[in-house]
């Protein structure tokens, strides 16, 4: 049994559980080594305090479920079968009538809950193993942050890529579409989310895509991206220029976002807390003048997912400690002017914290 799962395993015994019930297919894959996305079908792992656990899984899946190494009970389904009472059948092996459970509350759906409920009417759920996950991701083990500093590499990569791909006229879709061959030719089939290239006023909406739009010389350009090593995500941003002519304006921004991005990686050590790093950025974008253009927290968690547990934003009293794993990621967003994002995802050291992406941040230029 793998760390992660023993951990689980006595925390079901910790908390006097009856069953444990992971649901979220990433989850799973922390627990297990198994990595599928079922879609609209049912793929869980069930835990219990003192037998080995099982993983159900679609019929279609079960040969996968071996070769990825799991070496306890799986089970399956056709689609054409009621997947929770042959669940139900595989529990009641193990526990004749299981009254306490543990679920996911941030992920279990409805229809699940009331799946459940329909074979174990005297079911209860006294016990939220979202709250215990998060906690458990929440320090990286060495072997998970050399997984991590991997994809930092290839999303370096891939911002070489998309710089050697701008030119004149070309479309933000277009050299999203450059950077993803350039990978994918490498072998990293999938990126941690989908790239984001945003030139000119585009930028300036921090939660757009990749439009249509040609690249013109005089631009910034807003990259950002990352890539999925083995599980393991990366996550960065970088705006550079396009050419001579950037007004005036847009380089005083990069200039802004760029000292703060830099102040607060800086900053980072054991004991401080993820309020003050986000205040340690935010007071130098405010006392430039642009506290309103800079509209999200400063950062969020990374490791098997790009967003985890915690949030690094005002209001989060957490102190840092070594291992865990966040961006930095300060933005200035200006409608009708320019945006700017400058982000690198780090891990905490004994004494500071190292960057998984290296690529510079400076203010460069691409000709």
């Amino acid at each position: 049994m793998n760390v992660h799962l023993e951990q689980l395993q006595a925390w079901v015994q910790a908390q006097s559980l009856d069953v444990a019930y992971i649901s979220n297919y990433t989850n799973i894959n922390y627990f297990t080594g198994f990595f599928s996305d079922p879609e609209e079908r049912i793929t869980g792992l069930f835990v219990f305090p003192d037998q080995d656990p099982f993983l159900f899984v679609p019929a279609l899946s079960i040969e996968a479920v071996k070769k990825a190494g799991w070496p306890y009970g799986v089970a399956g389904y056709l689609d054409h079968e009621q997947p929770f009472a042959l669940i139900a059948a595989e529990i009641k092996k193990r526990v004749a009538n299981p009254i306490k459970w543990g679920i996911e509350k941030d992920d279990l759906a409805v229809f699940k809950f009331e799946a459940i409920m329909r074979q174990f009417p005297t079911a209860t759920f006294p016990a939220d193993a979202s709250r215990f996950i998060e906690t458990l991701q929440l320090i990286k083990t060495p072997d998970e942050i050399a997984k991590m500093e991997e994809a930092g590499r290839q999303a370096d990569r891939a911002f070489a890529a998309g710089f050697k791909a701008l030119c004149t006229g070309i479309t933000e879709q277009a050299v999203v579409a450059e950077i993803e061959y350039a990978m994918m030719k490498e072998g990293v089939m999938h990126m941690s989310f989908d790239t984001i290239v945003q030139a000119g006023i585009d930028a300036a909406d921090p939660h757009g895509g990749p439009e249509a739009t040609a690249v013109q010389p005089g631009e910034l350009v807003l990259f950002d991206l990352g890539t999925d090593n083995h599980g393991y995500m990366s996550d960065a941003t970088r705006t550079v220029a396009f050419g001579a002519g950037v007004s005036a304006k847009a380089q005083e921004i990069h200039k802004v976002c760029l000292e703060a991005q830099l102040t607060a990686q800086a900053a980072v050590r054991p004991g401080l807390r993820a309020s003050d790093l986000d205040k340690i950025a935010r007071d130098i974008i405010e006392k430039a003048g642009y506290g309103e253009y800079f509209n999200h927290r400063l950062g969020h968690g990374i490791g098997m997912s790009t967003h985890e547990f915690p949030s690094i934003m005002a209001g989060n009293d957490m102190e840092l400690k070594p291992g865990m794993c966040f961006s930095i990621e300060p933005g200035i967003y200006i409608p009708g002017v320019a945006g700017v994002r400058i982000e690198d995802c780090v891990h905490v050291t004994a004494t500071g914290c190292e960057p998984f992406t290296h690529t510079s941040k400076d203010y460069t230029v691409i000709n």
